[in-house]
């Protein structure tokens, strides 16, 4: 359609039109005369919106359906008969609506001949005015055929949460004037480069024919590296949700009987029994109970539960805490209740070795009370389940409170999406390489799936269950062991399904960046955290000399809190050096390890650096309980230092794109990681980057050291040259002396 046909119905000049096209990107250029007949309309119902011009129904723009060869050569070639046909129509008044392309369908036999007559096949050399005009009807047909080549996409399109109106018409294989066309009718006024919601893209899509879903949300590195699964699964819709077998692990003191209760379970699985036996070496196992599966952790007690909180795994349902009749609750115990507690999740006692001559269930109720454990039968909410693992007494029983307790918890998930699941233990397996044992968390997990595993990525090569059966796909709650990694993740590790290689490529990078900044975090980063409102509760391990100090400073903490509501919590407290579990369970529950008159040993403070946990000792009480309080308050002060980790002497340059280059070279002292860099030449400093990826013969590598070659992928905005220094460093922060 004319622009200037838009701009008489407007009442304007063609000019006044420009200027309001100028204002808003509908994709026309300034030399543009005629746009497309949909756009037109838009273009109209828009100025005259604006203008506050009424437009009637029979005011709209139309277009008299003529041979737009007659509008070229036949104006020539016979304008007497074109007129005629113009009187005729316009004397009658039939005008129609343009909504489709013009076809030779809608030509008159007759002007088709007309056309023949005029340019004869034969004629190779016509006269140069009527030469030219076939030319433009050429162009004219090609540009149209070029058009209708763009059609609509089979299938079920997938879109994301926000979409430019360009990137809408890519994906659903629609024409943008048509999508811009009906975004106007319903009232939203985008360009193409505008940012259109889903709702407002599923609208077009429907009334232009192509059936669209939300694509899943961008996974977030963040998320991932955290283990927040909440965060995750977010997006999952109730409508798409399904029951899940719960998740169970068994915790309790050495020797009280945790491995036997396990066995003892697995001998009332009689689908173990007809396979064969159980095949022990993938790290959980699921048995059938009453019908129903129950999927436990073949990891029993703290130290497994504690690793894979530490890396935010939040996988488990349910908690059986194992206590012996005959001996009560011991200090690892109170660990595995403390854990339990922090993690929020439900708690079933079961009291083993009630066959024992000393056993006291009484005794041992009476403990569990002091622990905030009120057993079911003295009028509390703590299931406890008087059970032998040698006799099997109590083992239904205990199945039976799990199940009832899984009901009442009303675990769902959705089967349906990229699956999300959680490392339980990994090895090298000397015939299949890296290998892991992985619970499904949601979505279904399924041999050839794209995935990342933490800092690892892979893809699903073989899957074995716990019967040492191979499957080909597992749903939320199974326990798997996978081969297909690329290396040997970490237990509790998140693995997440991607949908191609590409994606797993560019998350992986996010999240070997992200753990190397948690690995550095501080005092500061608390800080932060806390201005940002990210966290509430400063959670602590306290760790003292004596009981009476311990007494003293938990009491103490108990009353600091800040005029925001900001409070401590202690999550584990005892007297003793700082170890190795104090240091994961601080790392377990996002918080520090405070120390009074005590020590740690120097493979506790490298625990604690790679698990980005900040341990703080004192010699004065009130010293510990004013640095706690200006945690809270946000005003410990810092200085920043800065370390200078190595030097590599650059060889020679094998890539470059942009700011991304590949270079190889020599460490010649210290040791280079993925870290910032100083780019050296002639002893001066020219410029920074940063180390992407480190490889040696081909492979992977986390560090390279001294004297060892290596090549790495950096980015830098200058162009690195043969006998440059990169220098790697970091920076810390640090509180002043």
């Amino acid at each position: 359609m004319r622009l200037v046909e838009v701009a008489k119905k407007l009442g304007i000049t063609g000019q006044e039109l420009r200027r309001e096209l100028s204002q808003v990107d509908f994709g026309v250029k300034p030399t543009d005369r005629e746009v497309p007949d949909g756009l037109a309309q838009g273009i109209l119902r828009f100025v005259a919106r604006k203008r506050g011009i009424e437009i009637k129904e029979d005011d709209e723009l139309e277009e008299t359906v003529e041979d737009s060869v007659v509008e070229t050569k036949a104006v020539d070639a016979a304008p007497s008969e074109t007129e005629e046909q113009t009187d005729d129509e316009d004397s009658s008044n039939k005008r129609v609506h343009v909504l489709r392309k013009l076809t030779l369908d809608d030509v008159s036999a007759e002007a088709v001949e007309r056309q023949k007559a005029v340019t004869p096949q034969s004629s190779r050399k016509p006269k140069a005015k009527t030469a030219r005009l076939p030319e433009r009807q050429s162009d004219k047909k090609k540009g149209a055929d070029k058009q209708e080549q763009i059609k609509k996409k089979e299938g079920v399109v997938c879109l994301p949460e926000v979409i430019t109106v360009k990137e809408f018409a890519e994906k659903t294989g629609v024409q943008i004037p048509k999508a811009i066309s009906v975004l106007m009718k319903n009232g939203v006024m985008a360009n193409m480069n505008q940012d259109i919601d889903f709702d407002s893209a599923a609208i077009v899509a429907a009334e232009l024919g192509v059936d669209v879903k939300k694509e899943e949300a961008k996974v977030s590195a963040e998320n991932l590296l955290a283990g927040n699964l909440e965060q995750l699964l977010k997006e999952d819709d109730d409508s798409v949700m399904t029951h899940r077998p719960p998740v169970i692990t068994v915790m309790g003191h050495v020797d009280h009987g945790k491995t036997a209760i396990l066995d003892a379970i697995r001998e009332t699985d009689v689908v173990s029994e007809e396979a064969g036996g159980i095949t022990q070496a993938i790290g959980a196992h699921q048995v059938e109970h009453d019908g129903k599966k129950i999927t436990f952790l073949d990891t029993p007690g703290h130290e497994a539960f504690t690793s894979m909180r530490a890396r935010g795994a939040q996988i488990t349902d349910i908690v059986i805490l194992v206590v012996s009749a005959d001996e009560g609750i011991k200090p690892t115990t109170v660990e595995a209740i403390n854990h339990a507690k922090d993690a929020n999740v439900p708690i079933i006692v079961a009291i083993n070795k009630i066959d024992t001559d000393r056993a006291d269930p009484d005794r041992v109720k009476g403990e569990l009370a002091q622990h905030d454990l009120q057993p079911e039968d003295w009028g509390g909410k703590t299931p406890t389940v008087l059970c032998s693992a040698k006799t099997g007494q109590g083992i239904n029983d205990l199945l039976d409170s799990a199940l009832i307790l899984s009901e009442i918890s009303e675990l769902k998930s959705n089967q349906d999406r990229n699956a999300v699941a959680t490392v339980i233990e990994s090895n090298l397996d000397p015939s299949l390489g890296p290998v892991g044992s992985f619970v499904v968390n949601a979505g279904t997990l399924k041999v050839g799936d794209i995935f990342v595993c933490g800092v690892t990525s892979g893809k699903v090569k073989s899957m074995i269950d716990s019967h040492g059966n191979r499957l080909d796909e597992v749903g939320p709650s199974g326990a798997v062991q996978i081969a297909g990694l690329n290396d040997v993740p970490e237990t509790g590790d998140i693995l997440q399904v991607v949908d191609k290689e590409s994606d797993a490529r560019k998350l992986l990078v996010e999240m070997i960046e992200a753990r190397e900044a948690q690995k550095k975090r501080g005092i500061g980063d608390l800080i932060s955290r806390i201005s940002e409102g990210k966290l509430a509760v400063l959670k602590a391990v306290l760790k003292a000399d004596s009981l009476g100090s311990l007494e003293a400073i938990e009491a103490s903490l108990a009353k600091m809190k800040t005029e925001s509501g900001i409070s401590t919590k202690l999550i584990h407290s005892s007297v003793g050096s700082i170890s190795e579990s104090d240091v994961m369970i601080a790392a377990a529950s996002d918080g520090i390890v405070l120390g009074f008159n005590v020590s740690y040993s120097s493979h506790v403070e490298k625990i604690a650096q790679e698990n980005g946990v900040q341990i703080r000792t004192y010699g004065v009480i009130y010293e510990l309980l004013d640095e706690v309080e200006g945690l809270l308050e946000g005003m410990v002060e810092e200085e920043e230092t800065e370390t200078v980790t190595g030097h590599l002497e650059v060889k020679g340059g094998f890539f470059r794109k942009k700011s991304e280059q590949v270079v190889g070279g020599k460490v010649t002292d210290g040791y280079l990681k993925r870290v910032p860099f100083r780019l050296k030449r002639d002893d001066k400093e020219i410029g920074t980057g940063r180390i992407t990826s480190l490889k040696r013969v081909e492979k992977d590598i986390k560090e390279a050291k001294e004297g060892s070659e290596c090549g790495m992928r950096i980015d830098c905005n200058l162009q690195i040259e043969e006998g440059d220094v990169i220098e790697g460093y970091v920076k810390e922060l640090k509180k002043k002396s």
